[in-house]
């Protein structure tokens, strides 16, 4: 397991978070989602980028997903963070069933300051950064916004 840097989490970093809603009041989902993230213990919601329509991933039949990036300044540690993202879509009632199945929440770290994780249950930075074009441009969004 590659580790760098991942030990040194009791330091502040910035997670970019991708957050994805297509069930329901997909709007309404994100909102809940920033506000349960707003309220992680030593976290703090410091930027989002605009919400944007997409077509869905994979190959099912399913509605457009609301997407959007936030960025936490955080002390958690990465598997931490994931586990109370998990925890938040359990919450907003997401269920994983079926892989790239309809959701009512996503919520993806997208990377983790300059830390690289590869276990088997997180890998930053995220392995589809380079191929979602959405994402690319709430990256760039958040960057200039950070830049600021």
């Amino acid at each position: 397991m590659r580790t760098d840097g991942a030990r040194e989490a009791t330091r502040r970093y910035v997670a970019y978070v991708a957050l994805g809603s297509n069930l329901g009041d997909r709007a309404a989902q994100l909102d809940r989602a920033r506000s349960a993230m707003s309220l992680l213990p030593m976290t703090e919601l410091i930027a989002t980028s605009a919400i944007e329509e997409t077509s869905p991933l994979g190959t099912m039949a399913q509605c457009p997903y609301l997407n959007q990036m936030a960025a936490l300044r955080t002390r958690m540690h990465p598997f931490a963070l994931l586990a109370s993202l998990q925890r938040i879509e359990r919450a907003l009632g997401r269920s994983r069933s079926t892989r790239w199945a309809a959701r009512t929440i996503d919520l993806d770290i997208v990377r983790a300051g300059g830390m690289r994780i590869d276990s088997p249950t997180l890998v930053l930075p995220h392995p589809a950064i380079g191929t979602r074009s959405f994402w690319q441009r709430e990256i760039g969004e958040l960057d200039r916004l950070m830049a600021a």
